[in-house]
């Protein structure tokens, strides 16, 4: 089974509660998972395992303090992560337009800037449409995470 880091950028606990969730249901399926809940370059160059992003987007699509030290650190330093899998799930809102899921948008730059590969499409979540996100991401990321078994 996969070994999992979740990287957790949350500002109200909405992507926190739903990073929580996927690694009690990933943790069923006999994945290994760590929640980041401030994660570190540390955390992330010392392992080799997937990395699966879920954050919410603040402000005009910008990336929520818990995970803006992360990113910082990955852009001005590049630790090449050579073809590490990666996903996103981003939560936001709609209503803002061309920033909706930015922070989601900014993190998928910067793992692509050290060399990681995507794995799956990003799942938008939308807090107009979508009340409990986990509901809508648990599925995804059970076939995301199955997805890496075959790699």
């Amino acid at each position: 089974m996969a070994r999992i880091r979740i990287l957790v950028g949350s500002v109200f606990g909405g992507a926190l509660l739903t990073a929580r969730e996927l690694r009690k249901d990933l943790e069923q399926a006999e994945h290994h998972v760590v929640v980041l809940e401030k994660p570190s370059l540390d955390d992330i160059t010392s392992n080799d395992d997937a990395l699966l992003v879920c954050t919410s987007t603040t402000g005009q699509g910008e990336i929520p303090e818990t995970l803006l030290p992360l990113y910082l650190e990955l852009r001005d330093k590049l630790p090449l992560q050579q073809d590490r899998p990666f996903g996103v799930i981003v939560l936001g809102d709609s209503s803002y337009g061309d920033t909706f899921c930015g922070a989601g948008d900014l993190m998928e730059e910067v793992l692509y800037e050290i060399a990681c590969r995507k794995v799956s499409n990003t799942l938008r979540i939308d807090a107009l449409e979508t009340v409990n996100p986990e509901q809508v991401a648990l599925p995804w990321a059970r076939e995301w995470a199955a997805s890496l078994d075959w790699e």
